[in-house]
């Protein structure tokens, strides 16, 4: 994929200071980070960073880093970010359901992007990113948990308290993001509905979802699974087809973890449907637990369906409604 990317960016590589790299169920020594940095022979004094363990939502911590990165080095500086999953030295092989289902949704995937502060071949620009870490509630810190079972296996235990701690995490997310995003109509009509809601009970007031599509033309949701999709869906009020790059994604590829956000917009781009000035929402669920989220702008939409849906995109959208 980094090969991929030079080829179409046409870069300098000594033009690149920061790499970040990040994976959560492998971790060599030396790490992923110096691997490339030998591969591609890159700059001596490049700024490294190494994420783990931080599973689904680290891409998205990995674009932060990056751009805080670069507001403090010379203007035109390049940033690497390569995100992965390896799966093999997580595997799980002992009988704990709760351990085998990432078994099931887990697969390998990876994307690599280029970030800076140049603007003359940006494709698309950062407009907002927000983080919640719940790590201090406990129930929350739990509900993704590698350890060992009964009889020594060691596996990554999902919880079943996850889908509300994954609503818990994102609702308070929105809480950041809405003010970023949403037009000063919509944040007034919230504003009312609260003050309606503390005047009336709360059996009598119903809650208010604020109209995410007024300021978001796409959505990548993570794949966690189609219960994620369709909560994220009923708990924004979005339509099938706002959803539809995440549920084809989760489809084809299965849960690619970080990577998954960046087939969902490979896919949105593949079906034609990216235009100059629409807005993304990449939502990010993680271990930790975690909820991250971050806007984009398309500057430049792509010329061609190439990329990971290059040789299916003509059999999608499929119906999946009787596996959700």
């Amino acid at each position: 994929m980094i090969d991929e990317l030079f080829a179409k960016t046409c870069i300098n590589r000594d033009a690149i200071r920061v790499l970040i790299t990040n994976c959560s169920g492998f971790c060599p020594v030396p790490s992923n980070a110096n691997m490339i940095v030998n591969r591609y022979k890159l700059r001596g004094d490049i700024r490294l960073m190494n994420l783990s363990g931080m599973a689904c939502t680290a891409s998205v911590t990995a674009v932060g880093i990056a751009s805080n990165m670069l507001q403090v080095m010379p203007w035109g500086s390049y940033a690497l970010v390569v995100s992965t999953e390896i799966i093999g030295p997580v595997y799980y092989a002992g009988n704990m359901r709760s351990m085998q289902l990432s078994n099931i949704l887990f697969r390998m995937g990876g994307a690599a992007k280029l970030l800076s502060t140049y603007r003359s071949k940006a494709r698309f620009r950062l407009e907002h990113l927000a983080r919640t870490i719940t790590a201090a509630n406990d129930a929350a810190y739990r509900c993704v948990y590698q350890e060992e079972d009964e009889k020594g296996n060691f596996g990554t235990a999902l919880s079943k308290d996850i889908m509300g701690v994954a609503e818990e995490a994102l609702k308070a997310n929105i809480m950041v993001t809405g003010p970023l995003v949403l037009p000063g109509s919509e944040l007034l009509r919230v504003l009312l509905y609260r003050m309606v809601k503390k005047v009336l009970s709360s059996r009598r007031a119903r809650q208010y979802i604020p109209n995410f599509c007024l300021a978001f033309e796409h959505f990548c949701i993570h794949v966690g699974g189609p219960a994620v999709i369709t909560s994220v869906q009923h708990g924004l009020d979005l339509s099938d087809k706002h959803v539809e790059a995440s549920r084809m994604t989760l489809h084809r590829f299965g849960n690619q973890l970080s990577a998954s956000v960046w087939y969902e917009l490979a896919y949105i781009e593949a079906k034609g449907r990216m235009k100059k000035g629409n807005r993304v929402w990449m939502i990010g669920f993680g271990a930790g637990y975690e909820c991250n989220t971050v806007g984009w702008m398309c500057i430049q939409p792509s010329s061609g369906a190439d990329g990971p849906w290059a040789s299916c995109i003509h059999r999608y959208p499929v119906d999946v409604s009787n596996k959700v």
